[in-house]
């Protein structure tokens, strides 16, 4: 009976011992692991890039697509993903504000130029009387397209608006343009089916928009440069983690530069 106590002590210390080795195991390896939530074009295929970088320094990156832009920010709240690199800062700031939420830029990298793209109409001067422009309808995004037809001269918004502005801030409309809200990802889809959209930099990527054939684009050195910097964003306190330095690092890298520059034809514009 005695021997049979003993085996069986030793066999359950056995099994604690393997439990805890395999958890320390699953620890370290989480930590050489950076999983990082992207829209396709061009946040994961710039990620994609840095890879190589990464593991040389011992980690692997692991790449998840979204087509929203709402699930990667939950992801991130909910540490399903370390980190998320698909949105610019005022829109990181804004979902904050809405969403009670503490996610937080831990680097910037890049801008991506809004631009006005011609549906079934070719250029602003042939636009008609009631023409539709479609924009994006979220929060910053929606005023920063009618900033830039407001900065063709196409409508007047009200000055308190902002880049929070939406369709009700038009305070002067002298063709009696219809403003057409809606999601950002179907812009491209509807193109044809308006006069011109205000599309979303990675979204016109995505479908194979070149900014050459835009119409308007917004300026390198306006304020929207500034407001609309594309970041990797990190829930509150991991922006200083080992892993979430060496991504930013690696993102902020002369390879990921000249790639940027030699890829998108001015369309992603670094911002270090």
């Amino acid at each position: 009976m005695k021997k049979k106590i003993v085996s069986a002590l030793i066999l359950a210390l056995a099994l604690t011992s393997a439990i805890a080795l395999t958890g320390c195991g699953s620890k370290e390896s989480d930590e050489k692991v950076i999983k990082v939530g992207a829209t396709p074009a061009p946040h994961a295929e710039v990620l994609e890039v840095v890879k190589d970088k990464l593991a040389e320094e011992g980690y692997t990156l692991e790449i998840v697509e979204y087509n929203d832009y709402i699930l990667p920010n939950r992801a991130v709240s909910e540490g399903e993903i370390d980190a998320n690199y698909f949105q610019h800062i005022s829109y990181l700031n804004n979902y904050n504000e809405e969403n009670e939420t503490d996610l937080m830029s831990a680097g910037s990298i890049h801008y991506e130029p809004f631009a006005l793209y011609p549906g079934k109409t070719a250029s602003i001067d042939s636009l008609a009387d009631g023409a539709k422009i479609a924009v994006p309808n979220d929060g910053t995004n929606e005023g920063r397209a009618l900033k830039l037809l407001e900065a063709e001269g196409l409508i007047e918004l009200d000055p308190d608006a902002g880049f929070l502005a939406t369709k009700l801030d038009i305070v002067k409309n002298p063709k009696k343009l219809e403003i057409v809200e809606m999601e950002a990802a179907q812009l491209p889809r509807v193109l044809t089916d308006v006069d011109m959209a205000v599309i979303n930099g990675n979204y016109a990527i995505d479908a194979g928009l070149n900014l050459s054939d835009a119409i308007a684009v917004e300026a390198d050195d306006s304020e929207a440069a500034e407001a609309y910097a594309n970041v990797v964003a990190v829930k509150k306190g991991n922006e200083n983690s080992d892993k979430i330095k060496a991504l930013v690092e690696a993102l902020q890298s002369e390879e990921v530069r000249k790639f940027m520059e030699e890829t998108y034809g001015g369309a992603v514009v670094p911002l270090f």
